[in-house]
Formats: structure tokens, C-alpha cells, sequence
């Protein structure tokens, strides 16, 4: 059963972050075969959304993943990114799990507010299906094709 908690840097255990950081490796960098440079300074001002239970070890097991960038951030308005699924989690409904409590949370903190992200092209009618909008021409982001979207 996933535990869902969205805790702001300075709030994360060494255990945590070093979990997110793994998994983010796991998934971005050696899955996706994408050489990049995840440790972008960015994390310690955002609020980090984790869906994680305990493995038959006693281990942290982070499920599911993504980073929320308040606005001025990355963007004018509020983000999102990094989000992930662990390999192990797939075909679960955890994505939409994770985006719909994403949008929540940032409805609660900053109600009223535009949300804009840069998803994978691919995943373009996933995003379509919260309400996001395609706003840019696909552009390239370390080999993979990204398209700016935007939730008025």
C-alpha cells in the first residue's frame, strides 16, 4: 500500500532524499539512457511529493515521484517535474495517483493559479486528460522530445 507524503527539502531525512535521489538515477539516467544533470539546484526550494511503502527488508521503496516548484522558480507560474514511477510500480495507476495529488496540493497552496510543466512529448494525452494544454513546439531536452504545457 503506497504512503503518500510531500515534504519541503529541509523537511526530508537523509534516508529520503538519498532514495529519491536513486530512484531518479534508476529512472532518468540509466532507463532512459539520458546522461543529465539531475542535481540542478532546484530541490531545496521545492516540495517533494513521494509514494513510498517499506520493503520486505525494512527499506524505504519510493513508488512514485515528482518535485513541485513554486512560481519564479522554474517558470512565471508554478511546476512540476521529475515525475517518475519506479519500474517496480508500473501498471498500477500510480501516475495518475501522483499528478492528481500533485494538482491538488498546489490548488491548495496557491489557489487560482496557472500550472506549467515540460512532459516527455509521449505523454502528451496523459496530461491532456488533467487539463493541460500544449503551449510550445516540441523541442529537444537531453535527447528526448519535451513539450511545454500549461493547466489555466
Amino acid at each position: 500500500m503506497t504512503q503518500w507524503q510531500c515534504k519541503k527539502f529541509d523537511e526530508l531525512t537523509k534516508e529520503e532524499l538519498y532514495q529519491i535521489l536513486k530512484v531518479r538515477q534508476n529512472v532518468f539516467i540509466l532507463e532512459q539512457n539520458c546522461a543529465y544533470e539531475d542535481i540542478d539546484g532546484l530541490d531545496d526550494a521545492a516540495w517533494h511529493l513521494i509514494g513510498s511503502d517499506i520493503d520486505a527488508l525494512g527499506s524505504l521503496s519510493i513508488n512514485a515521484y515528482l518535485r513541485i516548484l513554486g512560481p519564479g522558480v522554474k517558470y512565471t507560474e508554478i511546476s512540476f517535474g521529475r515525475v517518475l514511477i519506479s519500474m517496480h510500480a508500473r501498471g498500477f495507476g500510480l501516475g495518475q495517483e501522483l499528478v492528481a495529488k500533485a494538482i491538488s496540493i498546489i490548488n491548495e497552496e496557491f489557489p487560482n493559479q496557472s500550472i506549467k510543466i515540460s512532459a516527455q512529448q509521449h505523454l502528451l494525452r496523459f496530461y491532456s486528460a488533467f487539463g493541460f494544454e500544449s503551449v510550445s513546439d516540441p523541442y529537444d531536452e537531453d535527447g528526448i522530445a519535451h513539450i511545454e504545457m500549461l493547466k489555466v
